[in-house]
């Protein structure tokens, strides 16, 4: 790829690009690449990052972070710095991809971007004032009477023309660029670029299966693209794994081999009881509403269904019966389908190291991103990033348990909000979208100021909530979730996500939306997130620019 020279990494913070981060070192290492690796949680860090090391670096490698916004207009660069973007954020901007000097984008080759043809949005500046000069003289007055009035004429057509080609690119361009969603995860991007260079290890792979299951865990994609994409891995896992005699297996105790599942959808259910699992899993917990005491009933009634007492559900999985692990998961799906939980199997991997060790992809994202956002140790944020990728290794056993710890007690924190918003009355229906705040002083409320939390916050509400309420017409609503971001700062976080609906296509327009809203208002925000749902607000602000968007959206 870049030999003989420096390479910056810009890489954002999410799951998924810690996933294609270490794929990306692990090419560098084979061809001896140099790098610096700086992690980056929005804009503000990224132009800082580049303005730092621009006189540096010639070649900036930017990981989930980048293609939806204009890069030349914003960091400005010199014209021998080079650009490679590998990011799922869609839609692309489209001065990124027919920019082909300065700005290569890292992409599958069969993802369908949709972007418009470039005669419809860029036009050369052709000379259109190149007539007003040939006036020749010497001709007859009448003459040049009948050629300047062609000239009006002709003139006037252009401008029309132009005029029209103006309103119909604005028109495509709000098309293009209204939805917000996510295309291949990059990990499998990164992954897929390691394989045509024959350079793909069951590392790589392993890492590119947790980037594509973060899409999953975070909603960020649909099921149809899941699917497609678990096929797609699939291939692979069994051309890197199939062999008993391999000869990096045999040998070792600390080998490792990945394995396709059809797994329980239940969260980190291996490291847990089987009950805390079933109870902060938001699909079991938003199908039983386990915030109400007829929603425990239930439960004990589900539980009572498959024959498992409440002394072995409740113990640590790993200490369960034998006898009752053996068939757990055909008992469990089969009970389910009773309960009205058709979904409660998914396809997905595990990993093996050695004989003991055992996790599922899911158990690694919840790890990791508990790892990347945790409020437990005041320090520098790079220290939370750096133990986040960390994890993702395989020697690192100790960080990986410490993340599962961290996720256990965020996954509760979630699902004790999500009780205490729907309890209380907190989600409001606002017309065309429902609102929740949660307010300053809310039990763990400081771990929902940080983004990928807030998200998952949301999104296990919204499910409840959907399964809570009689109104049909707010179980088709968006949701709006505010938490307090900088109490001395007065502002909040906001983020806005998409219907909870079977055939939703993931795509969220809030991005827009929440654009408009601030600049019809004066708003003071932040729009700081490479996700364009999530902005920050000054707390006093806040009334006004939600006026805007119910109007906006009405």
């Amino acid at each position: 790829l870049l030999f003989l020279q420096r390479v910056l990494l810009l890489v954002a913070s999410d799951v998924d690009a810690l996933c294609a981060c270490k794929i990306l070192q692990a090419l560098f290492q084979c061809d001896h690449v140099q790098y610096t690796l700086v992690p980056v949680s929005g804009w503000q860090e990224l132009e800082t990052a580049f303005l730092e090391h621009k006189d540096q670096f010639k070649y900036f490698v930017l990981i989930n972070c980048g293609a939806n916004v204009d890069l030349l207009e914003i960091l400005q660069p010199e014209e021998d710095i080079f650009f490679f973007v590998c990011d799922s954020h869609r839609p692309i901007n489209v001065v990124n991809v027919y920019n082909d000097t300065q700005i290569k984008l890292l992409v599958k080759q069969d993802d369908d971007l949709d972007v418009p043809a470039y005669d419809d949005i860029f036009r050369d500046e052709e000379d259109e004032e190149e007539d007003s000069e040939n006036e020749s003289d010497g001709s007859e007055p009448s003459e040049k009477r009948r050629r300047y009035e062609e000239d009006v004429i002709e003139r006037t057509m252009k401008r029309r023309q132009r005029r029209e080609w103006e309103a119909r690119r604005r028109e495509i361009l709000f098309d293009y660029e209204q939805y917000e969603y996510h295309g291949t995860s990059s990990a499998m991007v990164m992954f897929d670029l390691a394989w045509i260079m024959s350079k793909d290890l069951n590392d790589m792979l392993w890492w590119a299966i947790v980037g594509l299951t973060d899409q999953w865990v975070q909603d960020k994609i649909t099921q149809m693209k899941y699917v497609t994409d678990i096929g797609i891995l699939q291939r692979h896992v069994s051309r890197h794994n199939h062999r008993n005699e391999d000869e990096e297996n045999s040998l070792s105790i600390d080998c490792m081999r990945i394995a396709f599942e059809y797994d329980l959808r239940l969260a980190l259910y291996q490291h847990w009881s089987l009950y805390e699992s079933l109870c902060n899993t938001s699909y079991t917990s938003a199908s039983l509403k386990l915030w109400s005491v007829q929603g425990h009933k239930r439960l004990q009634e589900f539980l009572a269904d498959m024959g498992l007492p409440l002394k072995q559900v409740k113990q640590k999985f790993n200490s369960m019966d034998i006898s009752l692990k053996e068939n757990l998961r055909e008992m469990i799906e089969e009970s389910a389908n009773k309960f009205g939980m058709k979904d409660l199997r998914v396809q997905t991997f595990s990993i093996h190291f050695g004989f003991k060790n055992k996790f599922s992809a899911s158990d690694i994202v919840y790890a990791t991103a508990s790892l990347m956002e945790n409020i437990e140790k005041e320090g520098p944020e790079t220290t939370n990033f750096i133990k986040a990728l960390d994890s993702l290794s395989r020697g690192n056993l100790d960080k990986l348990h410490q993340g599962l710890d961290l996720a256990k007690k965020q996954l509760r924190a979630i699902q004790q909000t999500v009780a205490s918003c729907i309890c209380t009355n907190l989600v409001i229906s606002q017309g065309p979208f429902l609102y929740c705040s949660l307010m300053e002083g809310t039990p763990d409320v400081k771990l929902f100021s940080k983004p990928v939390s807030l998200c998952l916050l949301s999104k296990y509400l919204l499910k409840s909530f959907v399964c809570s309420t009689k109104n049909k017409r707010c179980k088709l609503l968006p949701l709006i979730m505010a938490a307090p971001m900088d109490v001395e700062q007065g502002t909040v976080i906001m983020v806005g996500i998409p219907p909870e609906t079977e055939s939703s296509d993931k795509k969220n327009f809030f991005g827009r939306a929440f654009e408009k809203a601030a600049d019809s208002t004066n708003s003071r925000t932040l729009h700081n997130h490479f996700d364009m749902s999530i902005i920050e607000l000054k707390t006093e602000d806040r009334s006004k620019f939600l006026d805007a968007l119910i109007s906006l959206l009405s």
